[in-house]
């Protein structure tokens, strides 16, 4: 099965097949979201990182090194790379978006300079590349990242990060509505769960966006 056929809804079951992309080099760029240190590091209750070790497993094994080839193989063809991470700008917090104050799992204070906001070493931006900073989930709501892209001529975003179902998803929704192609690349994202992963991309897939693997978009891209 292919990216065509794969990752379909209840709304999009039997519905005919896409068209094939044409995502042009000068065109496209790739979007990295919310891969930071805070979300790679163990949690201090031995439960909790039972809980959460099949998402830091699959970080480590499948999305960090996916995306990262990925990235080598943007530069390599002279294709801008971008980064977004939740940060806030003061050190209390007060410019966060409400979703980010709530209490529970959510509440996030990673004020912007400290260690735990930055991206992980291993998708840590290259110079000269953009890296955006936001207080909420969407990447194109919470900067100019929407003024950058129309200045930059690009019509393709391809998308990586986590999470599938909170941050990556409202970007991409975010993107969709303001007309920009969207390419989500499943080995690139990860949700809490497996479960939850799945069932995002499926809600997302043909609607928002094209979930491709990376060898479908290698392909696709001659990358």
């Amino acid at each position: 099965m292919n990216w065509k056929q794969a990752y379909r809804s209840f709304y999009y079951q039997g519905a005919p097949e896409p068209a094939d992309l044409e995502l042009r080099h000068d065109e496209t760029v790739m979007l990295t979201i919310d891969v930071q240190n805070t979300y790679l590091k163990p949690a201090d209750d031995p439960a909790e990182q039972a809980r959460w070790a099949p998402f830091q497993e699959r970080m480590q094994e499948v999305v960090i090194p996916t995306t990262a080839d990925l990235q080598d193989r943007f530069r390599r063809n002279g294709m801008d790379v971008l980064h977004a991470r939740i940060a806030c700008q003061l050190e209390d917090g007060r410019d966060r978006s409400l979703s980010q104050k709530k209490p529970g799992w959510n509440y996030l204070l990673l004020p912007k300079d400290r260690e735990d906001s930055q991206i992980v070493p291993e998708l840590a931006p290259k110079p000269d590349e953009i890296v955006l900073t936001k207080t909420t989930d969407s990447a194109l709501t919470g900067t100019n990242l929407r003024l950058i892209l129309n200045n930059m001529g690009v019509k393709n975003v391809v998308m990586s990060g986590i999470f599938t179902d909170q941050c990556v998803s409202s970007t991409v929704r975010s993107l969709a509505d303001e007309s920009f192609n969207v390419i989500v690349v499943e080995e690139c994202c990860a949700a809490g769960t497996e479960d939850l992963h799945r069932s995002e991309l499926e809600i997302i897939n043909m609607i928002y966006c094209h979930v491709l693997t990376s060898s479908e978009l290698i392909q696709i891209m001659a990358l």
